[in-house]
């Protein structure tokens, strides 16, 4: 009886959850570094800087630069020398982390709440003092080399750079986060050093926090470690994002000699902060995603999953909306047997033709539900919400409530379904990037042609 009560007292609809997440409380410091953060009675906190720096942000001579720089961050600083940083880290038992993506970079560590000011020193200490040593830059030379040979081995990986190649090319967007083998084996400290100087600034930082800590604690801590921070380079400029076109256009890489196709069809989606992303997220949730170890078999609520499953067309598919700055790629990845590529490029296809004609309001519904468990989701562990704050103050200048989220998802029915999806994919040139033993996909103006039907 004492369990049951204890369970029911632990137990929070959905409204409830979304009424009773703490506020998120943001402050800015004078050189323009935003202090935010989300308190809850956690025993452990994870603090973090999001920095507004990455690929996009390099030339093709200095691209992995940033890549590089996140590996250097970690080997020691002006003040804790060599592996003293991470013996520190380790002593306060917290865990230590960090990656670089194409417009953002971000170095983040979970401790225990009572330890969250020498956290935040020790961020402060490895973005403003970071040693780059001679000596470590060459050992991490191998480390990033032999990482990349063991990169080019995710065949899904390689496809998205691809997609990335052919969709932007020509801008910053086409290059590579971890940067090419030539770029890597010539970075010197001079380059690595001038990155760290142009974009490792105040106004650029968001430092962020979630779990049992004080944002007064947090702001104060910020302002001893992080007054100093200069607001911009030492030439004086601030790096701005060139815009990055759309291209309709295809990269194939035939390997006969692997087993499967992966395949990546996309066309251009808005940016971070358009409001059709939402209705993007339902449809994509409609069209779900499938993988040969789920259950349900032809049972599955997603069409494509049941045919897929029903004929064998693929192992795995999964649709995506990748959102930038000021542009985006809306598509779906799937992998398949050789001779199965048209059949399963055609089931797709007509999906998401079928979304811009004729999507229904039962399946708006289904999706809709599944965007919120997702959405809810993010409320699982202090490192999502940390990343979900410091993401949300680079992305949209703030971070938006969970009450927000749900409200926008609820306005979506299936006529804005099919309007936008028409919009963004009726009659538009896709991307194409295929990996593999890719003789059976289809020539580009094909693959062109199935972006509309001809309705009489």
């Amino acid at each position: 009886a004492l369990l049951t009560l204890t369970r029911k007292r632990g137990a929070a609809t959905y409204a409830q959850t979304l009424q009773n997440v703490p506020e998120t409380q943001v402050t800015t410091l004078e050189n323009g570094l935003r202090v935010a953060s989300e308190e809850s009675n956690q025993p452990t906190c994870t603090v973090g800087l999001w920095i507004e720096a990455g690929s996009r942000y390099e030339d093709a001579k200095t691209n992995g630069a940033g890549f590089f720089v996140e590996h250097m961050a970690f080997k020691g600083t002006k003040k804790r020398p060599g592996s003293a940083f991470e013996k520190e880290v380790e002593s306060l038992g917290a865990h230590l982390n960090g990656y670089t993506s194409r417009e953002q970079t971000a170095f983040y560590i979970k401790a225990l709440s009572k330890d969250m000011p020498k956290v935040v020193e020790l961020l402060s200490d490895l973005v403003q003092n970071c040693a780059l040593e001679d000596s470590q830059i060459e050992k991490e030379r191998g480390v990033i080399l032999q990482e990349l040979k063991e990169m080019d081995s995710s065949l899904a990986d390689v496809t998205f750079d691809y997609l990335h190649a052919t969709a932007y090319q020509g801008t910053a967007l086409a290059h590579t986060v971890e940067g090419t083998t030539e770029n890597i084996k010539r970075l010197t400290r001079a380059d690595l050093a001038s990155y760290v100087d142009t974009h490792f600034k105040a106004p650029r930082m968001v430092l962020a926090a979630a779990g049992g800590i004080s944002h007064r604690e947090l702001v104060d801590a910020a302002k001893q470690h992080f007054a100093g921070m200069p607001v911009a380079s030492k030439e004086g400029s601030v790096p701005t994002l060139a815009r990055c076109r759309f291209t309709g256009s295809e990269i194939r890489a035939r390997d006969d000699a692997l087993p499967l196709a992966h395949i990546t069809l996309a066309v251009e989606g808005p940016g971070w902060a358009d409001p059709d992303n939402v209705v993007l997220n339902v449809a994509n949730a409609i069209i779900g995603r499938y993988d040969r170890t789920f259950g349900g078999g032809k049972n599955q609520s997603s069409r494509v999953a049941a045919v897929a499953m029903e004929h064998n067309l693929c192992h795995s598919f999964e649709p995506f909306n990748t959102s930038y700055s000021d542009t985006g790629l809306f598509g779906f990845h799937f992998v398949s047997d050789p001779l199965s590529i048209d059949d399963m490029m055609f089931c797709a296809q007509g999906e998401w033709m079928r979304l811009c004609t004729s999507t229904t309001e039962s399946e708006v519904t289904r999706a809709k539900n599944y965007l919120r468990n997702a959405m809810v989701a993010q409320l699982d562990g202090t490192t999502r919400v940390c990343e979900n704050i410091g993401s949300h103050l680079l992305h949209y200048g703030r971070r938006i409530p969970l009450e927000e989220w749900d409200a926008r998802i609820s306005a979506v029915d299936a006529r804005m379904v099919r309007d936008v999806c028409s919009k963004y994919i009726y009659d538009k040139c896709p991307a194409i990037a295929a990996v593999g033993p890719i003789e059976q996909l289809l020539d580009y103006n094909r693959i062109r042609s199935a972006m509309y039907w001809v309705r009489l």
